[in-house]
């Protein structure tokens, strides 16, 4: 550790409190701080922060912007209003722009962005107590000096800032050595001249209408930021510059001869705030950019479009969007790795930026996605002409590395107003198009067209699928399972649902299908159980009974071949014990499984899991299957339950699998349960568990919490609250 950080460690008040609502990351920085030396306090509070504050025993500050409301910026105001004495380092993300921009203006120090780096922490840490520390001195020799020096020793020449005083004229009296290192100029260059001699032309007008307010009191701590002109001259010559700064000024003023204050001058500062303006702009491209390719980002290409389509209404003209996806890229970057795929994305990006005008934006909209906007155009020729050009740049070699790669694209291209007039439906007919590419052999463009809505096919469910986990748009939905012999509620189904945002609720038969194809099925299906433990974990801290919770698994998930480990590691971490579940499959399931599938089941049912087989008698299972397979339970399709009536003759499938479940010692449960009638011959066939919208259908989680809390017991006369 060097002197001067040993220096600020034994100070009293050179602590850090850090401030925010994560506590996960509260605690990892605390630790990082308190390995290297640090004394540190955390905060999860405003309020509680603020008043930490103000006991001085802190020097810095290090506050999460990540925070509800704008309760961050709030608190660097009450900071600032209360003149509490601490340097402020914030914690930023690429979401939270504006909180930057309005945090640097309220005083903040420095910013680090999340994820950060320990050694940039740790260097901005260091510096903004070195600069408290500097402060702190100034401040207490401030208070050393008497009430006749004070002036005097607010013009110290050891200031960061420029130090100046004008007398009522406006003609430089005083300057501090700062003046040369701020603008060139020798102290004597400047001593007897109007201060309007560095003030840019631009900013005449508003210095004016500053200084002569003769400001005083708290209108004095006011500043405005101005541009003045440097002189970076040698032998005699001149050659001026400028340098962007915020300015302060204070009226100085004396008694007269008759006891009234007179006006004699102005106290000011002076300090460059360019480096500040320049962290200002990085953030905003930062926010507004891709950084890999440098292309506008999502944000930048939607505000785009918004003036577009704007124009466009005005003018009655067209504009196109184009989205670009790359065929075989994901191949290029599992063969040859990360590093190789972002050269290769950097190569494209320029090559599509070559294709197209220069009003035009392209967008890299992440991965390997691209969107291009073309404004003011005569035709869908002037589109399709753009489209032929991408295609044949993708379409060239690539070498990266010594290596020679070959690519193609798929585009899908809209026009205004034709394919829609706003930004969701443009880039959605866009898309459509382009997965219509991907499903006719890839490597070319389409024109979207309005019967294409009418043929969503699997390469759409497909695309929007892999966005809706992110987006939240899939939910774990819940039924109840209930005992028919005294209607009290034995478990729960988990059943997943998708929040389209323009098909609605979407089931399970909707995108199943196309999920398993795709294998999105396997990461789908480790969310839904890590959900379902939150569940359970919230009903056992609410004191709600323990009940079953049963999951359907497809067979992709049980071929996995870490399937068991991650399951029983996901339910152990939650702290709830195997038996509370019970693992779903399907007869077909069972029937198109590989012996990986077996294997996986009679692990699991070893640790204590119950397997179902789920749409029991609509396949062709043999009995050998349930021998073999860990079975505990079959579980009548729907479709037999509905055909049970008065009449005896159809009834005789579910009659003849409940004999077999008896035979075999079996628990029995039956699904689609919509009526007295089918409860009272399942009761009378004694099938353990029944489900159905007797009972209630599937609800959301805060449903199902409710539910159990109120209704323990769900006789059919209660399904209403189901709906």
């Amino acid at each position: 550790m060097q002197q001067g950080d040993a220096a600020i460690l034994e100070n009293p008040s050179a602590g850090v409190l850090i401030v925010g609502e994560q506590l996960p990351l509260l605690y990892s920085l605390q630790a990082l701080l308190r390995i290297n030396g640090y004394r540190t306090d955390l905060s999860s509070c405003c309020d509680d922060a603020l008043k930490k504050l103000q006991q001085g025993r802190f020097g810095l500050l290090l506050l999460d912007l990540q925070i509800s409301g704008r309760d961050s910026c709030n608190l660097l105001e009450r900071v600032r209003q209360l003149c509490v004495d601490v340097e402020t380092v914030v914690l930023v993300s690429d979401s939270s722009v504006v909180s930057i921009k309005e945090a640097l203006r309220l005083g903040a120090y420095d910013f680090v962005r999340k994820p950060y780096r320990p050694e940039d922490l740790l260097v901005s840490v260091s510096r903004g107590l070195e600069r408290q520390q500097y402060k702190q001195q100034l401040h207490r020799a401030e208070q050393a000096l008497s009430e006749s020096e004070r002036m005097h020793r607010f013009i110290v020449n050891n200031s960061p800032d420029f130090i100046y005083m004008l007398d009522a004229d406006g003609i430089f009296t005083f300057v501090n050595d700062m003046v040369e290192g701020l603008l060139g100029y020798k102290r004597h260059e400047i001593l007897g001249r109007h201060f309007s001699n560095l003030i840019h032309s631009n900013n005449a007008d508003v210095a004016h209408r500053f200084f002569s307010e003769q400001r005083t009191g708290e209108r004095a701590a006011r500043s405005i930021e101005v541009r003045l002109q440097t002189n970076k001259g040698s032998s005699g010559s001149e050659a001026f510059s400028e340098v962007l700064v915020e300015l302060n000024a204070m009226g100085v003023y004396k008694q007269n001869k008759v006891g009234k204050k007179e006006f004699i001058g102005t106290l000011g500062s002076v300090r460059d705030i360019t480096e500040r303006k320049r962290s200002e702009e990085r953030i905003s491209y930062q926010a507004y950019h891709d950084l890999l390719t440098r292309l506008p980002n999502r944000l930048l290409f939607a505000d785009r479009m918004t003036q577009a389509l704007a124009h466009a209404a005005r003018n009655k003209s067209k504009i196109a969007v184009i989205f670009v996806d790359l065929d075989l890229f994901k191949d290029i970057n599992d063969q040859h790795g990360h590093v190789v795929g972002d050269r290769v994305l950097q190569q494209v990006a320029k090559r599509i930026l070559n294709c197209v005008r220069s009003e035009d934006t392209v967008s890299r909209f992440g991965g390997d996605e691209f969107s291009l906007l073309l404004t003011n155009i005569d035709s869908l020729e002037d589109a399709t002409a753009a489209a032929e050009k991408v295609l044949a740049a993708v379409r060239l070699p690539l070498t990266v590395d010594g290596r020679e790669l070959g690519l193609s694209a798929s585009m899908g291209i809209a026009l205004y107003p034709e394919a829609g007039e706003s930004i969701e439906a443009l880039l959605h007919s866009a898309d459509i198009a382009m997965y219509h590419v991907k499903a006719t052999g890839k490597d070319g463009y389409c024109v979207y067209e309005r019967r294409m809505d009418k043929q969503p096919g699997s390469v759409t469910v497909e695309h929007e699928l892999r966005y809706a986990q992110e987006r939240n748009q899939l939910q774990v939905f819940f039924q109840p399972k209930v005992d028919p012999a005294n209607s009290a509620i034995v478990g729960m189904e988990a059943l997943l649902r998708w929040q389209h945002p323009h098909r609605g609720l979407l089931y399970p038969a909707d995108f199943i299908h196309v999920a398993e194809k795709t294998r999105q099925i396997i990461p789908i299906g480790d969310w839904v159980l890590k959900q379902v433990c939150e569940e359970m974990v919230r009903w056992r801290r609410q004191g709600l009974p323990r009940i079953k919770m049963s999951l359907n698994l497809s067979v992709q998930q049980l071929e996995q071949e870490d399937y068991v480990d991650n399951f029983a590691a996901t339910i152990k971490e939650a702290g709830l014990a195997a038996e509370l579940f019970e693992l779903q499959i399907t007869e077909q399931g069972m029937l198109d499984g590989s012996g990986k599938v077996a294997n996986a089941l009679r692990a699991l049912g070893q640790t204590g899991v119950s397997v179902a087989v789920d749409d029991f008698g609509c396949g062709h299972l043999s009995l050998n299957y349930l021998r073999d397979y860990p079975v505990n339970t079959l579980m009548i399709d729907r479709s037999f339950v509905r055909d049970i009536s008065q009449d005896q003759d159809h009834t005789r499938i579910v009659d003849g699998i409940a004999m077999m479940a008896r035979g075999l010692n079996f628990n029995l449960v039956a699904k689609g349960v919509e009526n007295l009638i089918q409860l009272e011959h399942l009761r009378q066939l004694g099938c353990n568990e029944v489900q159905g919208y007797l009972y209630g259908e599937a609800v959301c989680a805060d449903a199902a919490f409710t539910l159990l809390q109120r209704y323990p017991t769900l006789g059919p006369a209660s399904s209403t609250f189901m709906h």
